[in-house]
């Protein structure tokens, strides 16, 4: 297992090549990168933060959480911090298993946990202004929040 939160530029190649062997018939990669646009704002450039002692963490569990559900050979996670122009790689998730089915899966349910549970936050700067984005989960909460808010007591 390998985790790594950087400021510097990722090379999915590099860490691809962290858990590949001869033991395992299947790597899957998945690359998190910066698009031009969120639905109608052309984005400039995204940046990063994190808290990193929690963030470490929560990046070794969802490993080890992966490697409890699937017969994976390994996985390795590198997410980058900073800022980071259009085109560049954000998250890399390499997953290797002796079968293709359990490292598909082990990577989709890595990048969904990284996005639910990693203090990793990204703010977007586009055309006309700039926000942070939230997960899902921050989300619901807010708008379970607001709703609450409205509504009154019950």
């Amino acid at each position: 297992m390998t985790i790594e939160i950087t400021e510097k530029p990722l090379d999915p190649d590099a860490v691809t090549a962290l858990i590949t062997d001869d033991k395992n018939g299947a790597v899957v990669t998945f690359l998190g990168t910066t698009r031009s646009y969120t639905g109608e704002r052309r984005t400039l450039f995204l940046e990063y933060e994190a808290y990193r002692p929690m963030a470490d963490m929560e990046l070794a569990r969802v490993v080890r959480e992966m490697k409890e559900r699937w017969p994976i050979g390994d996985a390795a996670v590198a997410h980058r911090l900073g800022r980071l122009e259009v085109g560049e790689t954000s998250l890399v998730v390499a997953v290797s298993s002796p079968h293709r089915r359990e490292a598909f899966e082990a990577c989709q349910y890595a990048v969904d946990r990284i996005k639910q549970t990693v203090p990793i936050w990204k703010k977007e700067h586009f055309e006309g202004g700039e926000v942070w984005i939230e997960s899902p989960e921050d989300l619901a909460r807010r708008e379970a929040a607001e709703f609450a808010t409205r509504s009154g007591p019950a």
